[in-house]
């Protein structure tokens, strides 16, 4: 190919380069242009000409760049039909580029080196060591002819690590050549960057004070950054003992470069990932070395020099790092030291916790955070927690405790050192508040086990401050509160304080109480804490919720003198009422409404009562008389309580009646608390109200048109009526129980009999009050179901039209959009009509179904027994459900159906679960199998549709409710049918959280996955089964992660296993088959999923193919099947003489074959394939085992062929 040739390709080539980059080129230019140089890359035979010319020093760097791209684009997809002596040629002008082809170190462009180091790199990989045995001496030779190339030589050593050892982008026997290569000559290599690093740092340290000098020493510099950061890519794989190899002159000079501005943050971070190794403990205790006295110093000097210089990006950092380094020496300190173990605490451990407890209180919160972790292993720590050392230390980590606990730092504010450092680490308030959150509730944790070692410096500590808060006159600072004049935001600086302390003494009390012995109870100290917060008033609502906090955390005491409960009763009664009232601005004729922190306080105030008579209902019961009254006294003005508000003051009440221990009495007392809602709920116009939808809605108010839709409100009454009843019901339901142990039911009146299994039969003191109300509320489920129907939906007024929609909150909380800070957390909750309305539909509904949820572990067989229970829910909460949204669906589902399966014992299987799941499974196959199928369509069209005013956060909120939905219905399908053994059933948090779990590899199911009882109960009707399974395998390529890999593991074997005995139809087994394959081909990207959905298809074939050939047929179809490989499966799997192969080998064997249907990520989907060629083993392959040998060579060869050399 003659000269000019290359002359004139490479001018066009530069054309064409230019057009592309030049921002001012049309796309149509910039387009021909892109394809000519790919077309040139795919297909030109000069390309190694072409590229070498370009890539001269005296093109420009854009040119030059994509002369190098082409190079490294012959190297990745032509290497393989290269000939030898063009591959030599490539190599060789390579490595002259290196030598003599780059600009000098200061000038050249950083994409420029990037780019000739991975040409180097690739190859490396193809053809080092058998091919290239000099390699690492060529780039020894390189690294003497200067700065340049040494830098050079850095960046391919360090991308081959990462290729090989860290992303592993080659194939096996591959990356074992490389790595087992590089193991071996890691002594060399080690040294090596080691010399390099020193040499240069040396120079650099010499000339750098040099002005004339000055470009010779940033080269330098530049090589030792270079080095710094391939020893980082190296520290972290190598044996130990190279980093600790000569008196761990590595990690000496590590230190050393701590206290040089320019080469620090790379000394930090080696180190860093020296001292986070793991590993044999053996090896590991060189380490310690850093808890030596030259380490320490230079380790501190760094530190405070850093931050010494005021908050400059790099020194955080910096800061940062160094914090990280100390944390990880605690680890590792607290992995060496143990009882059996030979290492001694370190002599300058108290320098090490002095040091430590400096990052605790430096102002970045940040910092501080990152101390925490550490300081729980080392209180937790074995041997470390007696250390006087640390003990002593206690007390100043408290110390430090109760000023990070004060909420400031918010990036927007100005009001604290913390704000500056804030900045650089948060991008928003909204961002700090949610990291702030999770810090506090970490040293929530780290401060109760320092209060496990010294529980009386704690409490003495949070006493003192407790006296000090009450004292202290209130600065509600700059910003004033919207609830009224001279009351606190929660910005304001008393409320944070009041707030900081609240969170320590609740932490630290807590924990005293449990670790002291009873008689070492300071008492009177407690009572005394006790009475001085049950005198102290306030009316700022945020700091009276402090305050209740308080009384909580210290009622434990009243247990020492309970003379002490009814001024606490009385404390918290006021604050149930508590109202902030303004008397000079109620000129108004309508109230303004309460505040969020006034609601908050008053809500506090009901579940500090509930939660002081779940806890001590004994110490209660005295004052039972007194209770009752202040109750029905608030409850007997109709407006001073909300019906929530009304409803915990019940409960609180009733929890204290499971304590009569006696049935007559709870039952009587129960009649007289529900007579109210009793002669509510019954009365003939409620009756009307809650069976008619039309009367319903009239009733509650939604077919109005109100003109002042905030002020405006004729029937909230009516709807708050509806409330309470709801309510109480729920709260009867939920708090009345029988007495805990045998002996005291039996006693009270509460053991009806027993079960053919011998387990005992009670009945609960409410059921007959509850059941004479069951009607109604079958009735009003009925009624609200039927509300989504079309024409109920029209009757609502103009102002209602979305009174059925989902209130914003729960939107954003599905679409994952954070809450904004509560900056409006003092104002009036102006609330429009259509908002109350909304909350209104949506608690009333979520509340009957937790009433039927709670109803069958509550009244038990009373509530099972029902007659024609079964029909009766059939025909009021499962009416009606093509028109109810899911988001309606869903807690239905977990909050009623889930709950009532669980509950329920196996004799009413028959008669009420299976005639009740039986069609709710066939309806909700249907229903999620259109939604997929609309989601599915929506994305292959993906059309415009812009009549909708927001349509495509409209259609990710439906599309994340499918999802949500679909993750309920499976869960329910896998609560009844397979036993819970081995398999983890919390739901609620997984179904709204991340999808992070969808990534985890873990594969085989349970081996306990059995079906329990109901679930073969279910599978004997075949309409049941037949829709189970459906829904089970359908799911498998639905679009959901999650759902996809629980149900692969946790659900569609056991399903499938309990149909194997009989006689399967052929294409039934091809389908279920097929669906497999289908689910690896949505979800084969994600590597859980993909790992169960290859066992479960392994599972099917293996256990069916032997019965249906028609399995082989399916298999035929995968798309790139290698046939022959196919027959040698199949036919192993049919010979039952042949001995069976490894289940791994076999499954390997399997998952190969069926590659053709894994589906892709996007981003590879496209790519172009590289391949890389294995050269010769460099290991000989073992012999096979001896008695095979021998057995094969009956005349003796066998033994012969082991002895020759």
């Amino acid at each position: 190919m003659s000269a000019e040739q290359v002359s004139s390709l490479c001018e066009q080539l530069v054309k064409a380069v230019t057009v592309i980059m030049d921002p001012a080129s049309t796309q149509r230019y910039r387009l021909e242009a892109l394809k000519f140089c790919e077309e040139f890359k795919e297909k030109c035979p000069i390309c190694v000409p072409c590229g070498l010319k370009l890539a001269e020093k005296t093109q420009t760097a854009i040119v030059r760049h994509f002369g190098l791209q082409i190079l490294e684009h012959v190297v990745k997809f032509r290497w393989n039909n290269m000939p030898r002596l063009e591959k030599v040629y490539l190599k060789n002008n390579v490595m002259g580029l290196i030598s003599s082809g780059t600009q000098s170190i200061l000038e050249e462009e950083s994409h420029i080196k990037d780019v000739l180091s991975r040409i180097v790199v690739e190859m490396i990989k193809r053809e080092w060591p058998q091919h290239w045995p000099d390699m690492l001496k060529e780039l020894d030779t390189l690294s003497k002819q200067g700065e340049t190339q040494t830098e050079l030589v850095m960046f391919i050593l360090l991308r081959l690590a990462e290729d090989v050892v860290t992303f592993q982008t080659l194939p096996t026997q591959r990356r074992r050549d490389i790595q087992q290569t590089l193991t071996q000559n890691m002594e060399k290599i080690f040294s090596f960057l080691l010399t390099t690093l020193q040499q240069n740092v040396n120079k650099y340290r010499r000339m750098k004070a040099d002005l004339a000098q000055e470009p010779k020493a940033q080269a330098n510099c530049r090589v030792g950054i270079a080095a710094l950061n391939t020893l980082a890519g190296y520290i972290d794989w190598v044996a130990l003992s190279h980093i600790t190899a000569d008196n761990c002159k590595l990690l000496e000079m590590l230190c050393l470069l701590l206290n040089e501005p320019e080469l620090q943050i790379g000394a930090a971070e080696c180190l860093l990932i020296a001292v986070s190794r793991k590993g044999k403990l053996e090896d590991r205790k060189p380490l310690m070395v850093l808890f030596g006295d030259v380490a320490m110093h230079y380790i501190l000097s760094a530190a405070q020099t850093a931050d010494g210089e005021g908050l400059v990006e790099k020194h955080y950092v910096f800061l940062k790092r160094l914090c990280q380094v100390l944390c990880a020496l605690g680890s590792q300190l607290c992995a060496l030291l143990g009882p059996d173990s030979d290492v001694e605490t370190p002599t300058n451990f108290g320098k090490y916790l002095d040091s430590f407890l400096a990052f605790t209180t430096h102002p970045s919160q940040f910092l501080r955070s990152s101390t925490q972790i550490t300081w729980g292993a080392l209180f937790r720590h074995e041997v470390l927690s007696r250390d006087p050392l640390l003990l002593a230390m206690i007390p100043k980590y408290l110390r430090a405790s109760m000023t990070n606990l004060v909420k400031v730092g918010f990036p927007s504010k100005t009001d604290s050192t913390s704000c500056e450092y804030s900045r650089f680490d948060f991008d928003s308030d909204e961002d700090f508040n949610a990291f702030f959150n999770s810090f506090r509730a970490q040293q929530g944790e780290v401060m109760r086990m320092a209060c496990r070692l010294d529980p009386r410096t704690g409490f003495q500590m949070a006493g003192e401050w407790l006296k000090y808060q009450l004292t202290a006159p209130v600065d509600t600072g700059p910003m004033n509160s919207k609830t009224g004049e001279g009351l606190c935001s929660i910005f304001s600086p008393s409320f944070v304080q009041w707030d900081a302390m609240t969170f320590f003494s609740e932490s630290v009390i807590s924990q005293m109480f449990r670790t002291l012995d009873k008689d070492e109870i300071p008492v009177n100290d407690g009572i005394d804490l006790l009475q001085l917060v049950l005198n102290f008033e306030t009316k700022d609502p945020l700091i009276l919720s402090c305050v209740l906090t308080n009384v909580s955390a210290l009622f434990p005491f009243v247990t020492y003198r309970p003379e002490y409960l009814p001024q606490v009763l009385s404390k918290l009664f006021a604050s149930v009422t508590f109202e902030v009232i303004e008397e000079s601005k109620f000129v108004m004729s309508v109230q303004a409404p309460r505040t969020r922190a006034v609601k908050n306080v008053r809500r506090h105030a009901c579940s500090s009562i509930i939660k002081m008579c779940r806890d001590y209902p004994q110490l209660v019961l005295p004052n039972f008389e007194m209770l009752y009254n202040h109750v029905k006294q608030l409850l007997s003005n109709e407006l001073l309580l909300t019906q929530m508000e009304k409803c915990a003051l019940m409960e609180a009440l009733v929890l204290i009646s499971n304590q009569f221990k006696d049935y007559e009495r709870q039952k009587a007392f129960l009649e007289e608390l529900m007579a109210p809602v009793a002669g509510l709920w019954l009365s003939p116009e409620m009756q009307r109200v809650l069976s008619d939808p039309e009367a319903f809605i009239s009733y509650v108010g939604a077919d109005n048109k109100i003109a002042d839709p905030i002020l405006e409100d004729p029937s909230g009454l009516n709807r708050s009526r509806i409330s309470f009843c709801v309510y109480t019901i729920l709260g009867v339901v939920k708090r009345a129980r029988w007495p805990a142990a045998t002996e005291e039911a039996k006693a009270g009146g509460f053991l009806v009999g027993y079960m053919p299994s011998g387990s005992p039969i009670y009945r609960n003191p409410c059921t007959e009050q509850v059941l004479k109300l069951f009607d109604n509320l079958l009735a009003l489920i009925r009624t609200h179901n039927n509300l989504y129907m079309p024409e109920m939906v029209a009757r609502l007024g103009e102002t209602f039209a979305k009174a059925l929609d989902m209130l914003e909150v729960e939107k954003n909380a599905i679409l994952g959009l954070p809450q904004p800070l509560l900056e409006l957390y003092d104002s009036p909750v102006y609330k429009t009509v259509l908002e109350r309305m909304q909350g209104f539909f949506c608690t009333l509904y979520d509340n009957c179904f937790h009433i039927l949820g709670n109803a069958g572990p509550s009244m038990q067989q009373d509530f099972y027994t029902v007659e024609g229970l079964a029909t009766q829910l059939l025909s009021s909460a499962f009416i009606n459900l093509n028109n109810i949204p899911d988001y309606r669906l869903r807690p239905m589902l977990r909050v009623f159906v889930k709950p009532l399966v669980l509950s329920c014992p196996s004799e009413y299987y028959e008669t009420l679960v299976c005639p009740m799941l039986g069609p709710l499974f066939t309806y909700l196959h249907m229903r999620l199998s259109q939604k997929w199928q609309v989601i599915n369509q929506r994305s292959m069209l993906c059309e415009d549709d812009a009549a909708d005013d927001n349509p495509e956060s409209q259609e990710m909120l439906e599309e994340q409710l499918v999802r949500l939905l679909t993750r309920e219905v499976m869960d329910l399908i896998t609560v009844c049918c397979v036993s819970k053994k081995g398999v983890e059933h919390n739901t609620t948090a997984a179904v709204d959280g991340d999808d992070d779990e969808a990534m985890a590899t873990e594969v085989t199911p349970p081996a306990s996955a059995e079906l329990t009882e109901l679930g073969k109960c279910l599978m004997k009707q075949e309409d049941v089964c037949t829709a189970l399974l459906i829904t089970a395998y359908t799911s498998l390529s639905w679009k959901d992660t999650l759902s996809c890999q629980r149900t692969t593991t946790q659900l569609c074997w056991p399903l499938l296993k309990q149909v194997l005995p009989g006689n399967l139809l052929p294409d039934a087994v091809s389908w279920f088959f097929t669906s497999v394959l289908k689910g690896l081909q949505t979800h084969g990207q994600h590597d859980g999923c993909m790992a169960a959905l290859v066992h479960l298809a392994f599972q099917i074939y293996e256990a069916l193919r032997p019965r249906y050939a028609e399995l082989k047929a399916v298999m035929e179809q995968i798309p790139d099947i290698q046939r022959d490989s196919l027959e040698q499966f199949d036919s192993k799997l049919l010979n039952p003489t042949l001995q069976k192969v490894a289940d791994k080998r076999r499954k390997d064997h399997f998952k190969r074959l069926i590659t053709g249907c894994i589906g892709k990520p996007l981003g590879e989907q496209f790519r172009k394939e590289v391949h890389i060629r294995n050269l010769p083993s460099l290991f000989k392959k073992v012999k096979p085992s001896l008695e095979t040998d021998v057995l094969e060579n009956e005349d003796g060869e066998g033994l012969t062929a082991l002895f020759e050399p």
